[in-house]
Formats: C-alpha cells, structure tokens, sequence
C-alpha cells in the first residue's frame, strides 16, 4: 500500500485506505500491538498486528512497532510515548475490549459485531465458541485489504467470519442485516478506538442504531475521550509536530469533527442500557501498571472504558 498519512482533513464523504487519514490511525494502532507483543514478556498476543502493518507499508509505523525509533525522542519530549508506556497503554485498550467478547460469550452470546474494525484481529485470534458469528464493519477498502492480506499469509479465522464493506456513515444496518445479522439474538458490539472521528450527530445515530439492532442481554464497549477538541487544542499540536518530524504529515486536529457531543455514559442510559465507566487510571491499575502522570494524556491518551448491557424487559406486574 506504501506510503501515506499526508492528507487527514475530514469532509462528508471521504474515504480512506489503512495509509491515509483515518485508516493511517488503525495502522498506528496496529503497530502499538506488534510492539506490546513483543519480547521475552510480551503484554499482549496478536500475532498478525505485525505482518499487517508491514503490508500497509508506512515507514514511520513500521520503525516506531520495530522499536527502532521512539516519539519520545529528545529531553524535553513527553516519558509517557516511549516503546513501554505505548505498549503498556495499548495492552490496557486490546485487554479490555478482549475481555468483552470472551466475558459475552461465556455469558451465551453468540453474535458479536466489530464496528470500525480497521486492522483488529480478534476474529483469527480469539477463542471463540463453536456457533459464534463475527461480523466486522469497516470501509470496503479497509476490509479487502486486511481480509485479503491475511488470507495470503495462510491465516484462518477462528470463528465463522463476515466482513462486511461500508461506511458507518451509510445504512450499515442494513449492510449488516444482509450479511445474515439477526437482530432477535443478543449481540456483543465493540467500538473501539471510533467516536472521535464521528461527527456529533453521527455517534448519536450510531448509538441509536445498536439499540434499534439489540435484542435484551447484547453487551456493548467503547471507549472516548472527554473533551476531546478542547484537550487537541492544548496538546495535539506538540504531538502531530512529533509525528511530522518521523515523515508524517500528520494533523490529529484534522480528524476530529467539531461541535459538542452529547456524554456517551449518559446517552446510552438515557437509552436503556446499564452502563458501567472506569477511567484509564483505574484501567492501568487493575492490570498492574504504573500509571502515567506524563503531559500527553491532556490530549487523548485519558480514555473512559465504557461497558454497557442491555437488561431484559421488567417482567409485567400482576
């Protein structure tokens, strides 16, 4: 796929591939788990992160997931971006979404949805129980380009898998349903690493159509940041000129829709679901890491890890 990552200003309609503007982020976060599964200890297991962002080609990810170069690269640069608290930030993320799926299923649930999949591996990767479905939504050149890559590397998907191309700016329920979803079965749903580069008014719609599409006992998790714009203005700067020094031109501000967005925990209770929020510091010290008091996490690195379960219906009073 080669090089790209130069142009990451949003517009209705835009696309992308894995080297450019959104997708350049799911490859980022690709190498952040090659790297946190490497060593004699690795954090974490994901054995296809690293021959995916190969594939993609970027340099500056290919160097940063090979350890070869650090964002934290001179004195004054921020402790909180070198190799272990990026691999340890990343292991806190894929553990928690990991721990959804497998903690569904082992609930019964058999139907899961992966919604911005990007480079996730978690359909080859996990245990899955017999009769699973995983569905992976995503943007039909980021589906062909991972299906398809993996497919050339003798890489099986572990479970019954149907990726499905198209934007979530589009009627992907109905994409979904075509694929074979069933929307009278409990579904696990994960968006993961997404709300961000939604507009306002389209996570909103996001949300809505989950719960349109969820029968009683569907789980769902993601993850946002507070604030988001105001906390790019204080810092996203320092860390997109980081980027550009490593031959990215690269704008985190530029993919960010503007506008206030209504509180994830709240909307998705105000819809019905039992919302749980644990915050990135609670994150870190439930899987035994130190936790990071660096000046990046003013910009994005706060994340709130939100589970959420849809309860079954008040039996009827007699």
């Amino acid at each position: 796929m080669g090089q790209g990552a130069n142009d990451t200003r949003r517009s209705d309609g835009d696309t992308w591939d894995l080297a450019s503007s959104v997708g350049a982020t799911a490859t980022a976060v690709a190498a952040r788990r090659a790297l946190a599964s490497k060593g004699p200890d690795p954090l974490i297991d994901d054995p296809f992160a690293e021959p995916l962002v190969r594939a993609v080609g970027v340099e500056a990810f290919i160097r940063m997931m090979d350890g070869e170069i650090e964002l934290a690269e001179d004195d004054a640069a921020d402790p909180a971006l070198t190799a272990r608290r990026l691999s340890e930030g990343m292991a806190v993320r894929t553990r928690f979404f990991d721990a959804h799926f497998l903690d569904a299923a082992r609930a019964g649930v058999r139907q899961s949805v992966i919604l911005a999949s990007g480079l996730d591996t978690r359909a080859y990767r996990l245990a899955w129980p017999d009769t699973s479905v995983v569905y992976e939504v995503d943007q039909p050149r980021v589906i062909e380009f991972k299906t398809g890559t993996l497919a050339a590397l003798g890489a099986v998907p572990a479970v019954e898998h149907r990726p499905v191309g198209v934007d979530l700016r589009d009627d992907w329920p109905a994409a979904l349903r075509d694929n074979g979803f069933d929307p009278g079965q409990p579904t696990a749903w994960s968006a993961e690493g997404l709300l961000s580069y939604l507009p306002p008014d389209a996570q909103d719609r996001l949300f809505d159509s989950i719960t349109a599409l969820s029968a009683p006992g569907s789980r769902l998790a993601t993850g946002y940041v507070p604030n988001i714009r105001d906390r790019l203005e204080k810092r996203g700067r320092d860390i997109s000129e980081r980027w550009q020094r490593l031959g990215l031109n690269f704008n985190w501000s530029d993919l960010v829709y503007p506008g206030e967005r209504n509180d994830v925990v709240t909307y998705l209770s105000d819809h019905g679901w039992q919302v749980t929020a644990r915050s990135t510091q609670e994150m870190y010290a439930h899987n035994g890491f130190e936790f990071p008091e660096e000046r990046s996490l003013v910009a994005f690195g706060d994340i709130r890890y939100v589970s959420a379960v849809l309860p079954q219906p008040a039996d009827p009073v007699r």
